[in-house]
């Protein structure tokens, strides 16, 4: 018996969590409460998204997927995101030509700190600090580590909360003055 695109729609909607906000792609949006954690997925590699996206929903992380360069820069200028993750290959792009780096790498500083920035990558081991620091992001992946992404992620994002606290804490000590 042939199914109605609705019926399959539906279907669909009910299958996934609560938390997984759906792409413009398929028009749907959902706004972001304030004090929901929040991660802005830039895979166009659907296979890794299938392992990336669970993950992030189990840490309760409402989700955005950035499929196209263009909805990544709006999306980035229209939410202040926790967790950016972003492909070395986006769009079949390298990491010096990678157009999500690129954008982030241009912000201004004290919007670049709010966003903890995930590299997955084919060539780096996860958590090598000196690639990090290289490519201006806060983690590097491997993309054979993808099945451990919710304790390595959880790990890093609470180091980066911790250093960035600190750090924060001080700046509007000596800006009081």
């Amino acid at each position: 018996m042939p199914i109605s695109i609705r019926d399959c729609a539906s279907i669909c909607r009910k299958t996934h969590s609560a938390n997984f906000m759906y792409s413009e792609q398929e028009h749907e949006t959902t706004f972001f409460d304030l004090g929901d954690n929040t991660a802005l997925v830039c895979i166009d590699h659907q296979q890794y998204q299938k392992v990336v996206v669970p993950q992030l929903i189990d840490m309760t992380y409402k989700v955005h997927l950035g499929l196209y360069e263009e909805d990544v820069v709006l999306k980035l200028k229209t939410y202040n995101y926790d967790v950016v993750i972003v492909y070395e290959n986006f769009k079949g792009s390298t990491l010096q030509t990678n157009p999500i780096l690129a954008e982030l790498i241009t912000r201004p500083d004290t919007q670049r700190r709010q966003h903890f920035v995930v590299l997955l990558s084919h060539r780096f081991a996860t958590n090598d600090a000196m690639s990090a620091f290289v490519h201006s992001v806060d983690q590097v992946i491997n993309i054979t580590d993808l099945a451990n992404l919710k304790p390595v992620l959880r790990r890093g994002v609470t180091q980066h909360r911790e250093l960035y606290n600190a750090f924060n804490e001080m700046l509007k000590s000596v800006q009081s003055l």
